[in-house]
């Protein structure tokens, strides 16, 4: 397949591709059961008011950047978040339900409070991130999990070859993806930010994922509110900080 060519005026020659694929993976906008401590799972629950306002934040910082593709989640809250970003660089959103969140079972639609009291031993499991137990009710183990979410940003990647894709998704998706790219074992605690609405970026070189940068949301400032951190929902005293580099975009 041959390069494609160059978009700067007076230029036709044909530009060599990068020979890594980007791929910036973005938590949807925040909703109202993240508020509440309430496990959405694959419940299909839409933005807020401030979601939407990070949403159309998100759309606005990516504006400005070399943006070849665009995918979601199947679930409403990763389409309400993508459709900003999608319509700033004029590309179609693409669906792809693999990277919808995981599925969490009879936790769904409940809190962290009501499981603790009435699905103790489900909920002590889940804590201590056992890989191979299967939520009840039909939920994932940590594993399958795994599976499903490496398989679909494997294939991301190789379908977009020297580009950067913007992918719009969940929680645990984020907490899989920053695993992989870093070789973080599935049963360790978790000490990265999942943030609503923040710019993850990992690349894929051919062969395997690394990490570029993680939980930026300096296109946030302007939100009424800090960002919610997945499932547990703790603000954090600065919305800029983060444990590893951030993109600023200013070279995008």
């Amino acid at each position: 397949m041959s390069a494609p060519a160059s978009n700067a005026p007076g230029s036709s020659a044909p530009q060599p591709r990068r020979p890594h694929t980007e791929l910036v993976l973005i938590r949807h906008g925040v909703t109202a059961w993240n508020r509440e401590r309430r496990f959405q799972g694959q419940i299909d629950i839409g933005l807020d008011e401030e979601g939407l306002a990070q949403a159309a934040l998100t759309g606005r910082r990516l504006a400005a950047w070399q943006v070849d593709a665009v995918y979601a989640s199947d679930l409403t809250r990763a389409r309400q978040t993508a459709e900003p970003i999608a319509a700033a660089r004029s590309l179609p959103m693409r669906i792809e339900p693999r990277l919808r969140e995981r599925h969490y079972g009879s936790f769904e639609g409940r809190t962290h409070e009501e499981l603790e009291r009435l699905q103790a031993d489900a909920w002590r499991r889940w804590r201590q991130r056992e890989p191979d137990f299967a939520l009840p009710g039909g939920g994932e183990s940590l594993r399958a999990f795994h599976a499903r979410v490496a398989a679909a940003l494997g294939d991301l990647a190789r379908a977009h070859p020297g580009q950067t894709v913007v992918a719009v998704t969940h929680g645990g998706v984020l907490d899989i993806a920053y695993r992989i790219a870093t070789g973080m074992p599935l049963e360790a605690p978790r000490g990265h930010d999942l943030l609503n609405a923040s710019l993850n970026r990992i690349r894929w070189d051919g062969s395997a994922f690394s990490l570029l940068a993680w939980a930026d949301v300096a296109h946030l400032t302007a939100s009424r509110e800090a960002p919610l951190d997945d499932v547990e929902a703790r603000r954090r005293r600065d919305p800029l900080e983060s444990r590893v580099p951030r993109d600023t975009g200013a070279t995008r």
